[in-house]
């Protein structure tokens, strides 16, 4: 294990990666140190289509992290490995019902709101079907409010506090940052999430938050 943990952390990026974002701030929070290589969403067609990337995620997707001789892809699951290899600062509480809460919030983001409104979603819904600005909008706006709606909810109940669930940041806490950067991108209306916004800003007051912001990453651009 301490060779495992003593192994380079690199991470395959891209700035406005809501899911490399996610990683970002788990990485930090962990205090890890990293190097991130960045695979462009939209230059040259995407880099993410190259070959020398395809060879270290097939999908075409950001993020990709490698340790050692192991490739992890998907954030909640390199979240989960980051979690269990290093355990130093934990994302998820110690009891089995505050992890079970702490991964609904994250897996609701992760399945059930940001695939929705991916760079992939869009740009189909624009090229593919034609469709204008206003009706992406429309669709990104719809998606968002249905998950937010839900998980506002959640927030509202047992378990919330300074944070998604208890006094220190977990694994919902880096999910929901990201979301919410998207979805003030696409001037989606957040007055109705009243927990949702200041936890948000609870986190960003956060070094650990505010240097995983996509403006301060050296690719932001």
């Amino acid at each position: 294990m301490a060779d495992n943990m003593s192994q380079e952390l690199l991470l395959y990026s891209y700035w406005r990666s809501s899911s490399a974002y996610r990683v970002r701030i788990a990485l930090n929070l962990k205090g890890l140190a990293y190097r991130q290589e960045y695979v462009h969403l939209v230059k040259d067609g995407g880099e993410q289509n190259k070959s020398e990337y395809r060879n270290v995620n097939p999908l075409g997707l950001v993020p990709a992290l490698v340790h050692g001789g192991l490739i992890l892809v998907q954030s909640m699951v390199i979240c989960e490995y980051l979690e269990e290899v290093f355990t130093d600062t934990p994302l998820l509480p110690k009891d089995a019902a505050g992890r079970a809460r702490v991964r609904s919030i994250a897996q609701s983001i992760a399945s059930e709101i940001q695939p929705l409104n991916n760079l992939g979603v869009m740009r189909y819904i624009k090229t593919e079907m034609r469709q204008s600005d206003a009706v992406f909008r429309d669709w990104y706006g719809h998606w968002i409010a249905r998950g937010f709606s839900a998980l506002e909810s959640w927030l509202s109940g047992p378990g919330t506090s300074t944070f998604c669930h208890g006094d220190s940041p977990t694994l919902a806490d880096c999910f929901l940052v990201p979301q919410v950067y998207n979805a003030e991108r696409f001037s989606c209306d957040l007055e109705p999430y009243p927990n949702i916004c200041r936890i948000t800003e609870t986190c960003r007051s956060l070094a650990a938050f505010d240097a995983a912001m996509p403006e301060k990453q050296p690719d932001a651009g």
